[in-house]
């Protein structure tokens, strides 16, 4: 049931926050009967108002309730308490013992402090821990007033009081109304803006196709880490490269005919010989010779 309790608060100070700007350290005002109650229930206020909020609080205490407890300052362990009490934030309410020789009573001087106007809102975003139902019968007509009390050694926080429900409500749909409106011509004008984006982009893009020349890829080259560096030639290389080329030259002016020979040497275009057999016009060059010449 604890676990269950604190998760209802949880969300509980999540929708105050959202609806009426509640935020950490919570602004907690305490009466007289509150601290004297903890006390007598043997209870960490402070702590109990931290796990209760579920966040960081800043107790204050009006000068009307630490008149209270002045006036109980008699009876036994009040002396404490009003020690205690002293710790905590005076909030100050403005009734002054010159201008009201008796306190007022804690409704009266709780509303002036959350309400001081009469407008129905809790402007300062107060947290009223009371114990007397009168006081939080009234502070559920203030709206986003957070209403906490001690039942029986157990903090309890009360639900959203129906005038603060009924506003946030309302709240809530004004504002799904105004953003659907704010929605549809927001899309009407994003199209647009979209629109003029892209011709702006075009007319932009071809003026820089023109400017700009593409890069022709070619071939790519071998890996550099790949290829095997280039050694340098060292003094001693430099030396026999020197002495073979001076050999070199030597061989060639001691043998000028060596470097003539392929020139000289070259083969002559053979002429053929006419055959004698050789018909000129279908006519045959060989002698005749006459049967019977021999005798």
């Amino acid at each position: 049931m604890r676990g269950k309790r604190s998760k209802q608060y949880r969300k509980l100070m999540q929708q105050y926050g959202l609806s009426y700007g509640f935020r950490v350290p919570y602004q907690v005002l305490l009466d007289a009967e509150m601290i004297r109650d903890a006390d007598r229930f043997k209870m960490d206020l402070v702590g109990g108002l931290e796990r209760t909020l579920h966040g960081e609080v800043k107790p204050m205490i009006t000068q009307c309730s630490m008149r209270h407890l002045y006036a109980a300052a008699s009876e036994p362990g009040v002396s404490y308490l009003i020690d205690k009490a002293k710790t905590y934030e005076r909030r100050r309410c403005g009734h002054r013992p010159e201008d009201y020789p008796e306190p007022l009573s804690t409704q009266e001087c709780l509303a002036s402090v959350v309400d001081p106007k009469g407008s129905k809102t809790n402007k300062n975003r107060y947290v009223v821990a009371s114990q007397e139902l009168e006081v939080r019968k009234h502070m559920r007509g203030i709206l986003g007033v957070p209403l906490v009390y001690i039942n029986r050694s157990v903090m309890i926080m009360e639900p959203m009081a129906e005038a603060s429900t009924d506003n946030r409500e309302k709240e809530e749909r004004v504002k799904f109304r105004a953003g659907l409106k704010r929605g549809s011509g927001s899309l009407k004008r994003k199209r647009e803006d979209e629109e003029e984006a892209e011709e702006k982009h075009d007319g932009a893009g071809e003026a820089d196709i023109s400017k700009k020349k593409k890069k022709v890829k070619g071939p790519k080259g071998p890996n550099p880490l790949a290829v095997k560096k280039a050694k340098k030639p060292t003094e001693e290389g430099l030396k026999s490269s020197v002495k073979k080329e001076g050999k070199e030259s030597a061989t060639g002016e001691s043998n000028p005919e060596k470097s003539d020979g392929p020139e000289q040497g070259a083969k002559r275009k053979r002429k053929r010989k006419p055959k004698s057999g050789v018909e000129d016009g279908g006519v045959s060059l060989k002698p005749e010779v006459a049967d019977g010449d021999d005798d």
